[in-house]
């Protein structure tokens, strides 16, 4: 039944923020996937006879992947696997169930919001029994591993059935196909109040949800149109594709674009979203406002109260290093806990399991709270919708109402992807070297407060992550962060942050590109991206 296949190792299957992430061709090697799924297991202890969660987003080659990842987790000695039916799970989802049931942890087969398809993105991701991505040492020791594997475990026995709901075995092994939406529609109805939700959209209420051919296309249907009662039609782009129907997943302005032009419209719609591949980003747009990432993490704490499972109040507020500092003023007034941690979700897994925090958030499109430990996109549109059926204002009326509060942080983020790795490691690397030299100094007219290589102290655990991105303060609270991302499977991104605060509400209708102007100029001016890279401009805006 069971066999052991003599192997070799692969040298690139470091885990980045997000799991393994390659292209598809990659994955299709031999032993391959074989061999990062076994890099897993034997980096884990503790897991024979328990159970583990397996979905995805349904991307090319998740189907295959989950058939070999079922019968090599027979093999190492789980007692049980909770797969999502036909292979779907979103990310917060899959989350979720590993919470729900018990289970030991989960492995997650998705490339986030990067394009799907035969030659395109693929990816896994292994997430602990706390429902969030694995921390650094297990990465780092599944790291290990895979570069002196010498063999992998794996059942010799035809394909599951994972689209029919119910119990297989496989071997001493139950395989449960569960329905994909279920549990976690039935959290959402615990923590927002759909009767309220409901009786806004029966006012006469208009929103779109565009799922971008990717996972939430599933939930956004049960969820928004099932039981919240929107009209059939709410629901853009709602069947998931292998391919994401040749689209990039990615719910921004460049990428959602028809939907931003929608909402913009003179007949558009009240409310308008989007999700990601996988379901844990989200975009969110108001009739004739675009809402940043950062501004809506900021405006989501300071107006939770008003959903139910958030009435006691927020413990604390978490965002990554590069997202605006919008909420941290948000927090100053509700006299709690501001946490500012390293790019990727799995830093603030030990605040929330501290219950240091209840809402994080990240500038690329991602929030969510301590119900799940991960991002979730569809939670935080739910969240939108909860609020505006209480305060039954605009969304533009709370941005603006916000800002007159608080202040606006205008934002942006500039991004040059596909860069050679070399030049984009010079650019960096360039940056850090010069760090010491540029207080005092002023480029642009801009006089630098300060400038340091972003490290992390984690309050929890005390473990220390450096070299986290590259910081440039100013004089008034303006700055400029550069960093590389690991979310890429070619080449190198580097992403340039660019944020100024305005505290005078006479200030805050200006164009953001044309009030960062004189901070992209002072960016250029400190990195040269453009002369070490040959770029003319950035790939990505937003």
């Amino acid at each position: 039944m069971f066999k052991t296949v003599a192997t070799t190792p692969f040298d690139d299957q470091k885990p980045g923020t997000s799991g393994l992430r390659k292209k598809v061709p990659v994955f299709q090697q031999p032993n391959y996937a074989e061999n990062f799924i076994q890099s897993v297991f034997d980096a884990l202890e503790g897991y024979e006879g328990k159970t583990l969660v397996i979905g995805g987003d349904g991307r090319f080659y998740n189907r295959e992947v989950i058939q070999i990842a079922l019968k090599m987790a027979a093999a190492n000695g789980f007692g049980r696997v909770l797969v999502g039916q036909g292979g779907i799970l979103s990310t917060p989802a899959a989350s979720h169930l590993i919470r729900k049931y018990g289970a030991f942890g989960g492995l997650i087969l998705s490339a986030s919001h990067n394009p799907g398809g035969p030659t395109e993105d693929f990816g896994i991701k292994y997430n602990i029994g706390n429902g969030g991505p694995a921390p650094e040492k297990i990465t780092e020791a599944i790291f290990a591993i895979s570069k002196t594997i010498k063999e992998y475990r794996i059942a010799e026995s035809a394909d599951i059935d994972i689209d029919t709901i119910g119990t297989q075995k496989l071997g001493d092994m139950h395989v449960e196909i569960v329905d994909s939406v279920a549990d976690y529609a039935a959290l959402m109805e615990t923590l927002f109040d759909f009767e309220a939700i409901r009786a806004l959209i029966k006012s006469g209420f208009t929103l779109r949800f565009d799922s971008m051919h990717a996972v939430t296309g599933p939930y956004g249907k049960e969820i928004l149109e099932k039981r919240l009662g929107a009209p059939e039609g709410t629901c853009l782009n709602f069947v998931p594709l292998t391919d994401f129907g040749g689209h990039h997943p990615d719910p921004n302005l460049v990428y959602a674009k028809e939907l931003y032009d929608l909402l913009m419209s003179a007949d558009g719609p009240d409310f308008g979203a989007a999700s990601d591949g996988d379901g844990d980003r989200n975009l969110i747009i108001g009739k004739g406002i675009f809402i940043t990432p950062s501004d809506s993490l900021a405006m989501l704490a300071a107006n939770a109260h008003l959903a139910r499972g958030y009435k006691a109040g927020l413990k604390g507020i978490a965002r990554s290093m590069p997202t605006s500092g919008a909420a941290d003023r948000v927090a100053e007034k509700l006299k709690i806990g501001m946490y500012e941690t390293p790019t990727g979700w799995k830093f603030f897994g030990n605040l929330l399991d501290a219950d240091m925090a209840t809402i994080c958030g990240e500038e690329s499109s991602g929030t969510g709270s301590n119900h799940v430990r991960e991002k979730d996109g569809l939670w935080a549109v739910l969240l939108w919708l909860n609020i505006l059926a209480v305060r039954r204002v605009s969304v533009q009326e709370i941005a603006l109402e916000h800002w007159a509060q608080y202040g606006r942080n205008y934002y942006s983020r500039h991004d040059y992807e596909g860069v050679d790795t070399a030049s984009a490691n010079k650019v960096i690397d360039a940056l850090r070297a010069k760090l010491a030299s540029l207080p005092g100094t002023s480029v642009q007219g801009l006089k630098i407060a300060a400038a340091d290589d972003f490290a992390y102290h984690d309050p929890v655990d005390k473990s220390v992550s450096e070299h986290q991105g590259i910081r440039i303060l100013f004089e008034g609270g303006s700055r400029v962060v550069f960093r590389l991302s690991g979310t890429g499977t070619s080449g190198a991104t580097i992403r340039v942050y660019i944020e100024r605060y305005e505290p005078d509400p006479s200030r805050h209708d200006l164009e953001t590109q044309g009030a960062l102007a004189d901070l992209i100029l002072a960016a250029e001016e400190l990195s040269a991206i453009k002369a070490q890279t040959g770029r003319k401009e950035p790939s990505v805006i937003t």
